[in-house]
């Protein structure tokens, strides 16, 4: 029955991005299904996101259709599948190539297309997107392992099922000791290399036979350098093998190519990638301490109040290899916890924007609907089609961020130190992640009360301060839902 619903939320998407022949490519992340498109304007915005299953639609370097964590990753195979037959069979089966829509229309998804591209193909967001792709497809596993960690963290503090402690153990660390070598094969794979020669390259940094060597003047240690030096190392590799296969005759290019990208690679990365990544990244961890330490509360308060207007920008996938790289060294990364507070603020706004239009029935609908993901810590339904078309409520909405970060961050700073032991979930998801040295009761106790300074600074200052007399006058009124896709957040709709 589950596949069926799948199957036929895949096939009621189809039509609405254009039919197969529209569709480019196709990915997903945590929440959204993602596809590159030949032509944008035959795209049904209106009807996608009147679908149930769909939570919203956002445009970036793709279309990215909003369908929650689970559910994703269920419907899209399905609709690779459709989209595959309707390409062999013409069209795909029980459904029709979607019209041409109207002039206008046309003319919008072209300006839309073209603004989008403009505002998301700098060097940096480009660059740090394909950093993005390497870890993207880590993150189940990640979280998996990790909530295999806290449970056996809990049977460990109990005493209870002691002979299943070890097997727990392996299970949750086996992924965690072996992440280089995953990394290697997908910064491999997205740089245009052979993943297998990224991965093989990488995995010189957890081989225990490295301690007998020494570089720089010391013994190395199996792991250093860690998922850093494993990107660096594969991105060296795929240099050395686009090289070769520039250089190299045809006849021994099997033979030769692989040989030299391993050999060459593997040198490089032994005698200074590890010792150099190793270095980068004790100064990362040791620098996250320092910070949350000495400056929690402050730290906490621009992270929370940041981290929205990051995410509308696509810098947020800078932290990425900073989370893994902490969750490598210590177990978890400290900075998750405080950066989910963001998504609270976000939940706090759209509750104030429910209660101050209360004639404003479509609205309150999209926000009825999106909340329950918004607790689960899926913002991007609330954001693009509450808090960003508004403005203001946006800019509340980080004020509650910012004031929840600052709450975790002071916890932090007076020695309460706790963090998530994989990427990926916040809001409510993010509690079964939660680890760290003072227990499972206290670190849940400081993340809820942290969720809940969100949610009340949120509320609070969208309530007082996130609508002028214009917009109240104007919004509370009943009209047609907010486009979910939204502005951008450089140019907000203030009043």
């Amino acid at each position: 029955m589950s596949t069926d619903k799948n199957r036929a939320t895949a096939a009621a998407i189809l039509p609405l991005v254009g039919g197969p022949d529209n569709i480019g490519s196709i990915a997903h992340c945590m929440t959204r299904l993602r596809i590159a498109l030949h032509d944008r304007s035959l795209v049904d915005d209106a009807a996608l996101r009147a679908l149930p299953a769909v939570l919203g639609v956002v445009e970036d370097d793709t279309y990215q259709i909003v369908l929650g964590p689970g559910t994703v990753a269920r419907v899209t195979p399905e609709f690779e599948a459709l989209v595959e037959r309707g390409r062999s069979a013409g069209r795909p089966p029980g459904t029709t190539v979607a019209a041409v829509t109207a002039e206008e229309l046309a003319a919008q998804g072209a300006a839309l297309k073209q603004a989008q591209k403009a505002r998301n193909s700098t060097p940096v967001k480009l660059f740090l997107r394909r950093i993005a792709n390497v870890f993207v497809p880590l993150i189940p596993a990640l979280i998996g392992c990790g909530i295999i960690a806290g449970l056996n963290g809990v049977l460990l503090n109990t005493g209870w099922l002691p002979a299943v402690v070890p097997a727990l153990a392996a299970i949750a660390s086996g992924f965690m000791s072996l992440i280089p070598v995953f990394v290697g094969y997908n910064t491999a794979k997205e740089f245009g290399g052979t993943p297998i020669l990224g991965g093989a390259v990488a995995a010189v940094i957890v081989f225990p036979g490295v301690a007998k060597i020494d570089a720089f003047g010391q013994h190395l240690s199996p792991g250093q350098g860690g998922v850093l030096g494993a990107l660096a190392a594969a991105f060296l590799a795929v240099r050395v093998e686009k090289l070769c296969r520039r250089w190299v005759p045809e006849s021994v290019d099997a033979l030769v190519t692989p040989t030299v990208t391993v050999l060459v690679s593997g040198l490089v990365t032994i005698f200074g990638l590890m010792f150099l990544a190793g270095e980068v990244s004790t100064a990362i961890g040791s620098f996250a301490t320092w910070l949350l330490a000495t400056g929690g509360a402050f730290a906490g308060l621009v992270l929370g109040g940041l981290f929205l207007p990051l995410v509308m920008l696509g810098l947020h996938q800078a932290l990425i290899p900073i989370h893994t790289t902490l969750i490598e060294q210590t177990g978890h990364t400290a900075l998750l916890p405080i950066l989910a507070m963001a998504g609270a603020g976000q939940v706090g706004a759209a509750l104030a924007v429910y209660c101050r239009l209360p004639r404003n029935r479509s609205l309150r609908t999209t926000i009825r609907s999106a909340l329950p993901a918004g607790f689960l810590g899926v913002g991007e339904p609330l954001i693009y089609g509450v808090s960003l078309p508004l403005g203001r409520p946006f800019v509340t909405a980080c004020v509650g961020g910012a004031a929840g970060g600052a709450f975790v961050g002071l916890c932090n700073q007076l020695g309460v130190a706790f963090g998530a032991t994989a990427i990926g979930p916040s809001g409510w998801a993010l509690f079964p992640l939660l680890d760290g040295p003072s227990g499972m009761g206290l670190n849940l106790a400081i993340y809820a009360g942290g969720l809940l300074v969100g949610y009340l600074v949120g509320f609070a200052a969208t309530y007082f301060f996130g609508f002028t007399r214009q917009m109240l006058t104007e919004l509370n009124a009943d009209q047609e839902p907010i486009p979910a896709t939204a502005p951008p957040a450089t140019e907000p709709a203030m009043a």
